[in-house]
């Protein structure tokens, strides 16, 4: 059966976006209808837009996401460790190798990117400005959970129309350290230990040999660059440089503001001794 054609007309006509809008929440007051949103296709079915796009052979390569990344976070007794790569690839072109991947929501407040590196940005920045908003209305800062909650609901408003994320929010707040993984479809997860990305698989290696709940500070910061290392050397996705970031009841530090991992290659190599060359 042949598939019927889609009106792609509007592509030319930058008048003819309509805006839809979103389903309001009014979760801590604020409501997602309240700040800027994305103007959607006017056909007949924005939500299956890019699938049917995709079906219909129009435009080969749409829905084919090519891009790789490794970020990581685990809880510890010290608080919450954060570590990422800097890579931002498409495919087999290395786009650049010094994205900042970790978006500082607030000092209190931290949330890493993975997937499309323009929606992750975006939305995360937005949360940013509705956090900041909480905190203006209601005169104190928001909990980690209801800004993990808050990503969660415009994730899951845009469920099914193209969005590539996969993100982290970590965080203290009154009931201390907490860390929730947020993906696109809507699903959030609170945990111990997460890691996103191409790379993740092999950093999960290396956290779950090195991991325990009392490390110390020292050790939990090199715990997390060696994973995003060891991840960098296997995934050819992720690159660049390590950055890591220490979240305490103070706030957030950022431990590491970017070590080259082909120098973290020979160093590790040299405590091994070995050339880095085998």
């Amino acid at each position: 059966m042949a598939m019927a054609a889609i009106d792609t007309s509007f592509l030319n006509d930058s008048s003819g976006l309509a805006k839809e809008e979103a389903p309001a929440h009014s979760q801590m007051g604020l409501r997602l209808g309240d700040l800027q949103t994305l103007a959607m296709a006017p056909v007949a079915s924005p939500s299956t837009f890019c699938v049917d796009m995709k079906a219909s052979g129009e435009a080969p390569g749409l829905m084919d996401f090519k891009h790789g990344t490794t970020t990581l976070g685990f809880v510890f007794q010290g608080g919450i460790i954060i570590a990422v790569d800097s890579r931002a690839s498409m495919g087999s072109y290395i786009g650049s190798q010094t994205v900042k991947k970790v978006i500082e929501i607030n000092d209190f407040l931290l949330g890493t990117m993975a997937g499309g590196a323009a929606d992750c940005s975006y939305w995360e920045r937005h949360l940013a400005q509705m956090c900041r908003m909480y905190e203006l209305r209601h005169k104190e800062r928001i909990s980690v959970a209801a800004a993990s909650k808050l990503l969660c609901n415009i994730f899951f408003n845009y469920r099914g129309r193209g969005l590539s994320c996969g993100t982290m929010v970590a965080g203290w707040d009154k009931h201390g350290p907490s860390l929730y993984m947020v993906d696109d479809r809507g699903d959030r997860f609170k945990g111990q230990r997460f890691s996103v990305g191409s790379g993740s698989t092999f950093a999960y290696g290396v956290l779950d040999t090195g991991y325990k709940y009392d490390l110390s500070v020292e050790d939990a910061v090199e715990l997390g660059r060696r994973a995003i290392y060891h991840a960098t050397h296997r995934d050819g996705a992720s690159g660049g440089v390590v950055r890591v970031y220490h979240v305490h009841e103070k706030g957030w530090t950022k431990v590491i503001a970017g070590e080259d991992v082909n120098e973290l290659h020979y160093m590790y190599a040299a405590q091994k001794g070995m050339t880095g060359i085998e």
